[in-house]
């Protein structure tokens, strides 16, 4: 008898052990500070940002920031250079997708029948109602939208001149961004898959980036291609240079969304899974990437 409770003791102690041990390895997950690449420095920011997503610099040096938080509770607020910060929209579901149009700014709502909306001179026009729409890019002419479904998800491409709504792809899976590279690819993500596809008149869209951890908000620029994937514990920012060369800017992030290139060469990017948005400053010039 005296035997058996000696192991049941030890075995509830075993298990203490296991338990302490699986959440201190999950709270250095979210709490480990994040890593930046050599000769990178990363600094927050703006900090209290809940759910920060999508982000547009102003050139007034205030900040766009969509906070994606449900059920009516999200909204878009500009963060002025002073700190002080105004709702521009409220009472918004999922606003995820942001990017600038027309002279204002096209939203989306990444829930069921939400519509697609441009705001400007503080006036909302609905565009065309959409699915879980997320990733929004402006290509002058035409407006693509994209749908972040399970299997269903389409491809939208809406026309400025005469408001026709094209579904350029159907029964897409996890679809989360779409962006334009300077090269003319246009190219989306695939979360669940973890790849990048390029868009081809074909329809085949090859993949052209594997193996990525939940890759979501894709941004192009001089340096390459940058890829921000959207996983809750050690993220990554990547960046794939012109030779095709992957490197991990940073690490260690916790759902990182957007990121944008600001007017003085630095980048931000939403940090949605620690509510904050962190400033990205590259290598002195002739230093590498």
């Amino acid at each position: 008898m005296i035997r058996l409770s000696f192991l049941f003791k030890a075995g509830l102690s075993i298990l203490g052990l296991l338990l302490v041990a699986t959440l201190g390895f999950f709270a250095w997950q979210s709490f480990y500070p994040v890593q930046a690449a050599a000769g990178w420095q990363v600094r927050v920011e703006q900090d209290d940002v809940p759910k920060a997503a999508s982000l547009a610099p102003l050139a007034d040096g205030s900040l766009m920031v969509s906070l994606e938080l449900q059920a009516g509770k999200g909204s878009i607020v500009r963060i002025h250079s002073d700190g002080k910060r105004e709702t521009v929209v409220g009472g918004l579901s999922k606003p995820d997708g942001m990017v600038a149009a027309q002279g204002g700014w096209v939203y989306s709502q990444e829930t069921d029948g939400a519509m697609v909306n441009l705001l400007k001179d503080g006036q909302i026009t609905h565009l065309f109602e959409g699915f879980s729409a997320q990733g929004l890019w402006n290509d002058g002419a035409v407006l693509y939208a994209i749908e972040d479904r399970q299997g269903n998800g389409r491809l939208l491409r809406y026309r400025w001149s005469d408001q026709t709504l094209t579904v350029v792809r159907d029964g897409l899976n996890e679809t989360e961004s779409i962006t334009r590279c300077t090269d003319g690819r246009l190219l989306y993500t695939e979360k669940q898959a973890g790849v990048v596809r390029q868009l081809t008149e074909d329809r085949r869209d090859p993949v052209v980036q594997a193996n990525l951890n939940q890759p979501t908000y894709l941004m192009c620029d001089q340096r390459g291609l940058w890829i921000s994937e959207d996983s809750t514990h050690r993220a990554r920012l990547l960046l794939i240079d012109a030779q095709g060369e992957r490197h991990a800017i940073l690490s260690f992030l916790k759902a990182p969304q957007s990121i944008v290139r600001t007017a003085k060469g630095t980048y931000l990017l939403a940090e949605g899974g620690r509510n904050r948005v962190l400033e990205l400053l590259p290598p002195p010039v002739g230093a590498g990437q």
